[in-house]
């Protein structure tokens, strides 16, 4: 008897990287391709049981992703991360998915698992566990419950294609975003971003020096 998993991760690596100018998913972060790092810190959360990763080029992928994921075909890309969660929603069977962008390569494994120990005491009406900030979602690092597929599929059969507008529609749980939070949030979109996160990274690790002094 089988059954349905808690929580799993679903990893978008769909994107053009047009603003980049080149392949984000394999621009190496401390010596790692970014969607590798990315995988490395969800692999550490204790209420996850499966990493799948969506993309129309897997094949472009696998050699640089070590360990077990699982590998699933865009059908349509190009057209926004809602659509593609939607394509997720359909393949994976889980009471949660954690959606994240391969972009973000200073995810904290500690303030994912705070996070998710979260989704257990959520009233069965809520659909999303979402940080959130200055009156803005994040929604590329946010839990989706199974049961927000069929309010994903009527938005978007409306003509919806925004995960903002979406969440602006379902009950959602918001989460506040600290300073630590804000940094592991942050997602690599051009060329002077790796350069500024750098920075930022470097900033941070003075601070929480400072603090403890």
């Amino acid at each position: 008897m089988t059954t349905t998993p808690f929580l799993v991760a679903l990893v978008l690596a769909g994107g053009k990287s047009s603003r980049m100018g080149r392949d984000k998913a394999l621009i190496l972060w401390d010596g790692q391709p970014m969607l590798q790092r990315v995988v490395g810190a969800i692999r550490q959360l204790p209420l996850l049981s499966s990493v799948y990763i969506l993309t129309p080029r897997p094949d472009l992928y696998q050699g640089s992703i070590t360990g077990d994921v699982q590998w699933l075909l865009e059908s349509s890309p190009g057209n926004g991360p809602l659509i593609a969660l939607s394509q997720g929603f359909a393949q994976i069977e889980a009471e949660w998915i954690l959606l994240l962008a391969c972009d973000m390569p200073q995810l904290d494994s500690g303030i994912l698992h705070q996070w998710s120990q979260k989704l257990s005491t959520l009233p069965p009406e809520i659909l999303a566990l979402v940080p959130q900030s200055a009156e803005r979602w994040e929604p590329m690092c946010g839990f989706y419950r199974k049961e927000a597929e069929k309010a994903l599929e009527v938005f978007i059969q409306a003509g919806g294609r925004s995960l903002q507008g979406w969440l602006k529609q379902i009950p959602v749980s918001s989460i506040p975003v600290d300073r630590a939070a804000r940094l592991m949030l942050k997602n690599c979109n051009k060329p002077e971003d790796l350069a500024k996160d750098q920075t930022d990274i470097a900033e941070n690790f003075r601070h929480n020096i400072g603090q403890k002094l």
